[in-house]
């Protein structure tokens, strides 16, 4: 299935159905008068987050969601039905956005969360509604309200627990592939990773989810490379896992690089807890890797975790750190509950 992370969809609410204009007139019965019947409203558009998905793909190949309209009400007191309801069911993790591209509508962040994106119109009222004492035989009945049409984006930021970044060949694919069921592209050349990929980790009895982002250049927040358009995936994060290769020869600009990149993304993603990992640790003897885990300590000031994904030297102690990482990233985030009084 292929990765679709931001769709453009077209939505119109249905209007309603106008009011009848009907006068009750049956032979050998007596006391005819209006019965005329109200219109029917009309269906609305709503936006539901479905488990199940993980991709916006389906908005692809169908971009216009037009609700039903009301039916006319009729003779004999007669309402006309109502028109069905649209639901635009979508991946947990999508924000909808107005036309700007900016302004947030809804951010669907649970299984089951839904949000009216278009009301349908009311049904306007038959003549049997304007009947009074001084007016008994009206000929009036009102249009149905129309339908609501609007232009929105869907744009899908992937719930998960840890983000890995890094540059490009950095070995982030190697990582998920090591440590979960996942299966992303491997290759020796830059770019390898086009889409995001999620993976289920488990260490000491306890599982999470890493998000796998395709690897940032220097300028990405410019559009260079695939660009920065991925680090929204990341932004729900509880921690950040940075992966610095250990075989380049500037092992402190790389790391500057990322930084630089996630700065100039905003949205305060740069001050998530983040735990850096000397990444290729085999492909390094012991004076190599002293050296470049202490140019990165230097770079980064704090400390360095060193790791291997093909040997997976080092990977249990890297997961552990991203474990403790997310139980204090939800401990901050757990809502205070006031002390109960004491009761005998």
């Amino acid at each position: 299935m292929k990765f679709l992370d931001l769709a453009k969809v077209y939505i119109r609410s249905g209007g309603g159905g106008g009011g009848c204009v009907s006068f009750r007139r049956e032979k050998f019965i007596e006391y005819g008068g209006p019965d005329g019947g109200d219109g029917g409203n009309g269906g609305s558009v709503w936006a539901e987050a479905v488990d199940g998905l993980n991709t916006l793909i389906d908005f692809r190949y169908q971009q216009h969601f037009f609700a039903k309209n009301g039916q006319p009400g009729m003779g004999r007191q007669r309402t006309g039905k109502d028109g069905d309801d649209i639901v635009l069911r979508v991946p947990v993790g999508t924000e909808i956005l107005d036309e700007d591209e900016e302004t947030v509508i809804a951010d669907l962040t649970e299984v089951g969360q839904r949000v009216q994106l278009a009301r349908g119109g009311n049904g306007g009222f038959g003549n049997l509604h304007f009947k009074s004492s001084t007016n008994q035989a009206p000929r009036r009945a009102n249009p149905g309200q129309e339908g609501v049409e609007r232009t929105l984006w869907l744009r899908l930021k992937l719930i998960a627990d840890v983000g890995l970044l890094g540059l490009p060949n950095a070995g982030k694919s190697t990582f998920l592939a090591a440590t979960s069921n996942a299966r992303p592209k491997i290759a020796d050349y830059p770019f390898t990773t086009l889409h995001p990929n999620l993976g289920v980790v488990g260490v000491d009895n306890v599982e999470f989810v890493i998000a796998d982002i395709p690897g940032l250049i220097a300028g990405a927040h410019e559009g260079r490379g695939i660009g920065d358009r991925f680090l929204g995936h990341v932004e729900r994060c509880s921690v950040l896992l940075h992966l610095v290769d250990g075989t380049s020869p500037a092992i402190a600009e790389d790391y500057r690089t990322i930084i630089t990149e996630l700065e100039a993304y905003g949205g305060h993603l740069a001050d998530k807890p983040r735990i850096t990992a000397l990444n290729k640790i085999d492909a390094l003897d012991d004076d190599e890797r002293a050296a470049a885990r202490a140019e990165l300590e230097q770079a980064s000031g704090g400390p360095v975790l060193e790791m291997s994904g093909v040997s997976r030297a080092g990977v249990t102690e890297v997961l552990r750190a991203l474990r403790a990482g997310i139980h204090q990233d939800r401990l901050r985030h757990a809502p205070v509950r006031e002390e109960e009084s004491w009761r005998p």
